[in-house]
């Protein structure tokens, strides 16, 4: 079996690999640091990176035969949030930081997984809620090292 236990340092997206060279998971599976999945090829893989690695689609990893494979997001069922204002979308972001919740921040929305009762409370801040089916890359947080969408 495949064994994927580096992650390079290369900046994110910026040599896609692309092909059978592909490792699709959602943003659950992205955190695990032990994983038994496939590539796209459907070769079976064994995900074994250091504790507290996260994956962000773009990202690329060596594989133990030497292969550089490249992370993609896969699309997943996420809640996508907007509201009449900034502050109003504020509003819910503070709420959902409140309780710890991943956040994807864009412009305009917020995007986090499925959670009935999130959804309830989101919807009695005035929120504009809808199901999408996309990537899912929420925020990495104030100490990981820096923003997921820019490079520093």
């Amino acid at each position: 079996m495949l064994e994927i236990r580096t992650k390079l340092k290369a900046r994110r997206g910026a040599n896609q690999v692309g092909g059978k060279n592909r490792l699709e998971l959602p943003f659950d599976s992205r955190q695990k640091t032990r994983l038994r999945t496939r590539l796209a090829s459907g070769e079976e893989a064994a995900l074994m990176l250091p504790r507290g690695e996260v994956l962000r689609g773009g990202d690329l990893v060596v594989a133990s035969d030497g292969r550089v494979i490249e992370v993609v997001a896969a699309a997943e069922e996420v809640l996508h949030v907007e509201c009449a204002s900034a502050t109003e979308l504020a509003r819910c972001a503070y709420h959902l930081g409140n309780r710890h919740v991943p956040v994807e921040v864009g412009d305009g929305f917020l995007r986090l997984a499925e959670d009935h009762v999130i959804e309830k409370m989101l919807a009695g801040l005035g929120a504009k809620l809808s199901h999408v089916t996309a990537p899912f890359e929420p925020e990495a947080g104030a100490y990981a090292g820096g923003h997921h969408g820019h490079e520093h």
